[in-house]
């Protein structure tokens, strides 16, 4: 089953200084069928003008993940870190008990676009913390690369809540594939270029597998898929691709 949420049926606010699109209700936008999906509470897609940002502010009790598309991302925090991230290195704060950060646009000249994933964890109370790590991106071409997950797997990010998020890039005609256990659930999100997802593949029988369904998307679309066996990715456009996993 899929629900495909399209680029331009998001949520969009343009502040001027920030023009962001949310996936999920969040600030002005509310749409009270629209409020998550699983432990994934918020999927914002920003774009920050140069020498602009958020001011110092707070949060509690949310597993949030920073990824940058392009651009360089200045972060301040009240533990005491301090920093620029770009493309490839990705941001994990741990709000907890409460913690206040600034984020802002680092360049003078350019625009910084991002992603900024809010997961509820599964416990509240936690202690807050901060981590940011590098990832290979040759990990990624035409592989499924995690960056987060519970216990921090394969040298993944750690994050308090049964979800696994990867990302690939695709060339055109690459493909990956995702196996979903029973009740597991995906979330794909486009970040840049177009692909097809495929879906709807039964188990084989006598040798032969149901040859499911493909839903076209391109940057900025999203879908939700649950009571699946397996989700796959076909890159028909040079392609980057996030891909969540959810209890």
């Amino acid at each position: 089953m899929i629900r495909k949420l399209p680029a331009q049926k998001r949520g969009h606010v343009n502040h001027g200084w920030l023009d962001t699109w949310h996936t999920f209700s969040f600030a002005e936008y509310y749409d009270p069928a629209n409020m998550s999906f699983r432990s994934l509470r918020v999927m914002n897609d920003d774009t920050i003008h140069a020498g602009e940002g958020f001011g110092t502010h707070g949060h509690r009790d949310m597993e949030i993940l920073t990824y940058v598309l392009s651009g360089s991302l200045e972060h301040r925090d009240s533990l005491g870190n301090g920093g620029i991230l770009k493309h490839h290195l990705v941001q994990h704060m741990r709000a907890g008990t409460g913690i206040r950060h600034s984020e802002a646009n680092a360049s003078e000249t350019e625009a910084l676009h991002l992603y900024q994933i809010w997961i509820t964890p599964n416990e509240n109370g936690l202690k807050p913390n901060y981590v940011d790590k590098v990832f290979d991106p040759e990990e990624a071409q035409g592989k499924l690369q995690l960056l987060a997950s519970p216990g921090g797997r394969d040298g993944s990010l750690d994050i308090a809540q049964d979800a696994f998020w990867y990302r690939t890039f695709l060339k055109p005609g690459e493909s990956v594939s995702l196996p979903l256990a029973k009740d597991r659930h995906a979330w794909v999100q486009v970040a840049g270029g177009e692909i097809s997802l495929g879906h709807g593949f039964s188990e084989p029988k006598d040798g032969m597998e149901c040859a499911g369904e493909w839903t076209p998307m391109a940057e900025g679309d999203g879908a939700a898929l649950s009571e699946e066996r397996e989700v796959r990715l076909v890159g028909e456009k040079a392609a980057e691709v996030l891909v969540f996993e959810l209890g």
